[in-house]
């Protein structure tokens, strides 16, 4: 693969290389073509999932061009003197079949996009402890569908399905039917059932409003659950002063995030009314929100992110977009009547006279 230097693609790379590592010292190819819009979180569950025979196969451009971004990631990488590693990515399915990047499946290309890169400030525990989780076996995925399906070894149905040779089976046909459903919720006791179950399998659910794959629970023998509760509840008021630590830690970070966010909001918008750079950043930045602000682009306080957490403060707060919304305007049409309103509100925060 021969490197390019430059261009419009190698700037995009670049901006998403950087968010990751700002994120996570360390940046992957997966990190890189999400970040370029080319493939997203939903993909990448279909193609851990063991689901898609290759993450070429959900992205809208063939091989060669996610080729082409890996060459520019590789050049980026280099010039920042980060060090090089090799993860494996293996399906979740029962044979932990090798995950393909490319329809073709060359080894070499597929090697390229198995590196991944580490900041070189992390200390070699740290870079170990990377490299070890990156390339951990994944769990067990089985799927809860929400359309109707048939086994491909016994030709019934069921409630879950799990793909085996790329192929959906019941449990009963992959011998899991004699696991038990801890619904998610509980995090202490679904790690101790896991850890004591020497079978067991994540179970997820397609959601079509948020477009991604979401946690159900997790199938684990009937035995190691209830060794799991015994444990859970003997150390009860231990684990509950720790989560009560934990919450107070949050809060700290939180807030420490959110002052940082409003003075780099009051750094863009120098115009931007008292007490509003902070209500922005309390709002945008909420932790559960799932807003603009909680994004790994927000995190590292990347100017186009905070520029969005604005955007939406004036769409709802200084424009009528709230009330088009209400009389059933379509959002886009929405947007579009109040558009000129917002960056006028935009112009008038940037303005430092």
């Amino acid at each position: 693969m021969v490197g390019r230097v430059g261009g419009k693609l190698g700037g995009r790379v670049a901006r998403a290389a950087e968010l990751a590592l700002a994120g996570d010292k360390y940046v992957t190819a997966i990190d890189v073509l999400t970040g370029l819009g080319w493939v997203h979180a939903r993909h990448v569950d279909l193609w851990r999932q063991g689901r898609a025979g290759s993450l070429e196969e959900l992205a809208p451009v063939d091989a060669a061009r996610m080729s082409e971004a890996l060459a520019h990631l590789t050049d980026w990488a280099r010039a920042r003197d980060l060090v090089p590693g090799e993860a494996t990515y293996q399906a979740g399915t029962r044979d932990r079949r090798p995950l393909r990047f490319t329809a073709g499946g060359d080894e070499e290309t597929e090697r390229e996009f198995r590196v991944h890169w580490l900041s070189p400030d992390l200390s070699d525990t740290r870079r170990r402890r990377i490299e070890e989780r990156q390339s951990k076996a994944p769990d067990l995925v089985v799927v809860a569908p929400t359309a109707e399906w048939t086994c491909a070894g016994c030709g019934d149905t069921g409630p879950y399905l799990i793909m085996e040779d790329d192929a959906p089976h019941c449990l009963t046909c992959a011998d899991l039917d004699h696991l038990v459903l801890l619904p998610a919720g509980n995090a202490a006791l679904s790690r101790r059932a896991k850890q004591a179950s020497g079978l067991s399998a994540i179970v997820v659910r397609f959601n079509r409003r948020r477009k991604r794959y979401e946690r159900l629970g997790v199938l684990v023998e009937e035995a190691a659950l209830a060794a799991a509760e015994e444990r859970c509840l003997a150390d009860e008021e231990v684990r509950a002063r720790r989560r009560e630590r934990d919450r107070e830690r949050r809060a700290d970070e939180d807030a420490e995030f959110q002052t940082r966010m409003a003075a780099e909001i009051r750094r863009l918008f120098p115009g931007c009314p008292a007490g509003r750079a902070e209500a922005i950043a309390q709002h945008a930045a909420r932790r559960g929100s799932g807003r603009v602000g909680r994004t790994a682009a927000a995190r590292a306080l990347d100017e186009h992110a905070v520029t969005l957490a604005v955007v939406a403060s004036v769409r709802h707060l200084d424009t009528g977009y709230d009330d088009l919304l209400m009389a059933g305007v379509p959002r886009s049409d929405a947007r579009d009547r109040i558009r000129d309103r917002v960056e006028e509100v935009l112009t008038t925060w940037r303005d430092i006279s």
